[in-house]
């Protein structure tokens, strides 16, 4: 299995954490000429940016989870959803903060994997921390040594093996 990437949001829809392992694969269209008109050894300028990155992922869960919501009632839940390329995985704790992660597609559900992020790692390093903020305002994400090596760790041992 491959991990992509993993975010975190929080309630004012932030990004307060990320964390890339791999590049996501991209769609190989024709090889004739690129949408955007130029020739193929030309600098193409539409790679984004990890904050741009991250405002896609979540308008992506929001927009999902607001359908899911709407078509099947409040009992429903958004929990995953696959493309050809990749498979997003999403968690939501009761506090509104929101774990993502972005997995190659044959990756069966990650929701109780990222409930154990939630648990093991994110309650126990950064919320019982006295130095950790209570919110992140402006972005300010989790800044936690030993939560960015917990995650490192749990990940390279449970979904990389």
């Amino acid at each position: 299995m491959v991990v992509y990437s993993f975010y975190i949001f929080d309630r004012h829809a932030e990004c307060i954490y990320k964390k890339k392992w791999a590049p996501r694969p991209t769609s190989t269209g024709s090889k004739t000429q690129p949408p955007n008109g130029l020739p193929d050894g030309a600098h193409q300028p539409n790679a984004l940016s990890a904050e741009d990155d991250a405002k896609l992922v979540f308008g992506t869960i929001f927009s999902l989870r607001n359908m899911v919501r709407k078509l099947g009632g409040e009992d429903d839940r958004f929990i995953s959803y696959r493309t050809g390329h990749y498979k997003l995985h999403y968690y939501e704790t009761p506090t509104s903060l929101k774990f993502v992660m972005v997995t190659d597609t044959k990756t069966n559900n990650l929701r109780i994997v990222l409930h154990q992020i939630y648990v093991s790692l994110y309650v126990e390093f950064v919320v019982k921390n006295p130095l950790s903020p209570i919110e992140h305002p402006g972005g300010i994400g989790v800044n936690c040594e030993m939560f960015e090596l917990g995650v490192e760790q749990f990940v390279n041992a449970s979904l990389m093996s």
